[in-house]
């Protein structure tokens, strides 16, 4: 999308000020300690049980079953993880560390001062490109720019990318793995660094340990590779909606903190369920515009954002689960075939 379309940066810093009086006055972004006590308690209560049953049922090919439910529950996880690299949870940073230090590196195997710094560059930069690192994702191409520089194979896929979007996903859970891995023994600058690699240890270490003494080393890898399988395509399938097939920025597109939030983000509609399913992602605008907002306020936020968003001109864009994938990969096949143009959502 161009800079005529989206409009140029005026002097609109006092809308999002006004935005934020409106929230913070209605008491959306306080803390909510005892959802979120409930919220993970719930949680880990779930993930004895299915160790439990994980137990009981021994060396049994219905273990698979077991692989899956666990998968769930370990993008429940990943979603607490993401609230505490928010600070939703509490206002302190270490108390939030504590929270996702265990679910991410110790209970999910990601980690969490890698996932934090991805996340937060992708905050301050959605979908702008070669700013946000979650349109710079090796083999998709997401821009005419990035699709054109791709030969050979790499080319082959991106012409497909859309029908292997979802396939792809199948192997995104070892992927934050392997990249969690990579951030620790060869990059700097995680903040708890020694923590963080003895809890993957830890991690991995029990993980195989369990699935390696109570099944057989066949049923074990089929645990295994079903386990990932759906954990990357749950997690995968529950980020797409948020940002893919939206408007991708340039630097040229110099927008204000609101609209560059709003125009790039996507809502998706749902009741509870939703809500539970997503974690909390699918009030992706009210997210970006206030990250540290508690998961269950983005409800009750939304009403008052889509409003002001209305009455100042701007585009809010809520869609269904459904629609929002096929947004996305409409967006992927035009990059592939050829038929976007540069500069389009």
């Amino acid at each position: 999308m161009s800079n005529t379309d989206l409009g140029a940066r005026s002097d609109r810093g006092s809308e999002y000020a006004d935005l934020s009086r409106l929230v913070r006055g209605a008491g959306l972004l306080d803390r909510r300690p005892r959802y979120y006590a409930v919220r993970v308690t719930l949680v880990l209560a779930c993930l004895v049980v299915v160790g439990v049953v994980f137990v009981r049922l021994g060396p049994s090919w219905w273990q698979t079953a077991t692989a899956a439910a666990l998968a769930v529950l370990l993008a429940q996880l990943a979603f607490l993880g993401h609230d505490a690299g928010h600070r939703q949870i509490f206002r302190t940073r270490r108390a939030n560390d504590v929270v996702g230090l265990v679910c991410g590196n110790l209970l999910t195997g990601i980690s969490y001062g890698w996932w934090v710094d991805k996340h937060n560059r992708h905050h301050a930069h959605p979908n702008t490109e070669g700013r946000d690192p979650d349109i710079l994702v090796v083999p998709l191409s997401f821009t005419p720019g990035q699709a054109a520089t791709q030969r050979g194979l790499r080319a082959l896929f991106v012409r497909h990318q859309a029908a292997l979007f979802f396939p792809l996903l199948l192997v995104e859970g070892l992927h934050l793995h392997a990249a969690s891995v990579r951030a620790i023994v060869i990059r700097g600058g995680l903040r708890h660094r020694a923590t963080e690699a003895g809890l993957l240890v830890l991690h991995l270490a029990g993980y195989l340990a369990a699935v390696f003494v109570v099944l057989s080393v066949p049923q074990a890898i089929v645990f295994i590779l079903v386990n990932q399988a759906i954990f990357g395509l749950y997690l995968g399938s529950s980020f797409a909606p948020n940002h893919k097939g939206m408007p991708i920025l340039t630097e040229a597109d110099d927008l204000d903190y609101l609209r560059r939030q709003v125009l790039t983000s996507r809502n998706v509609r749902g009741g509870r369920l939703v809500d539970a399913l997503l974690g909390g992602l699918n009030y992706q605008i009210e997210h970006h515009l206030f990250p540290s907002m508690p998961r269950p306020n983005l409800r009750d936020a939304q009403p008052l954002v889509r409003q002001f968003c209305a009455d100042h001109g701007i585009a809010y864009h809520e869609t269904t689960l459904t629609q929002s994938w096929a947004q996305g990969l409409a967006h992927l096949r035009a990059v592939g075939t050829g038929s976007t143009r540069p500069g389009d959502g």
